[in-house]
């Protein structure tokens, strides 16, 4: 079933580990929960649905034919830095992540995640080329996303 107003539902593809990264998920989120979990006659998760913060999401074991990419990653929009450290350091363990330029990471499941501050979008759509462009020279530097960095730099500090 969809989430409530959408007939889309993310599917995400693993070689196992479906329900593992599910409960990983759902202990990171609020408003977070596992669904219906379909199991395999030895007992092992076939499909997994979950919702994070109202979205719908199934994950199922499929198999190893296909894995993640970063060509296809999840958004989260932070209204803190808390929050930005909080969803980094959660999907990366609190460990080295797989981090990559401008607040991309990706998790141990393979899965690929933008964790990403509200302003970050008002200082690189500012009308002023000079500070948009401190902006972006400040993000593109960075892996994790720091809001008053991106803010000095914006306001040219």
């Amino acid at each position: 079933m969809p989430t409530p107003g959408s007939k889309i539902t993310p599917m995400l593809w693993f070689d196992g580990g479906a329900e593992e990264a599910a409960h990983h998920y759902v202990s990171i989120f609020p408003d977070a929960s596992i669904g219906t979990v379909s199991r395999q006659p030895d007992g092992s998760a076939l499909v997994v649905e979950f919702t994070l913060g109202g979205h719908r999401f199934t994950a199922l074991n499929g198999g190893p034919q296909y894995s993640f990419t970063p060509a296809v990653s999840f958004v989260i929009d932070c209204e803190t830095q808390e929050e930005v450290d909080h969803y980094w350091d959660a999907l990366t363990d609190g460990g080295p992540p797989e981090a990559q330029q401008c607040g991309w990471l990706v998790d141990r499941f393979g899965v690929s995640w933008q964790v990403v501050p509200r302003q970050l979008g008002e200082y690189l759509g500012d009308p002023d080329p000079e500070k948009s462009g401190r902006a972006l020279q400040a993000m593109l530097a960075m892996k994790k996303l720091d809001i008053e960095g991106l803010r000095r730099a914006h306001d040219g500090e």
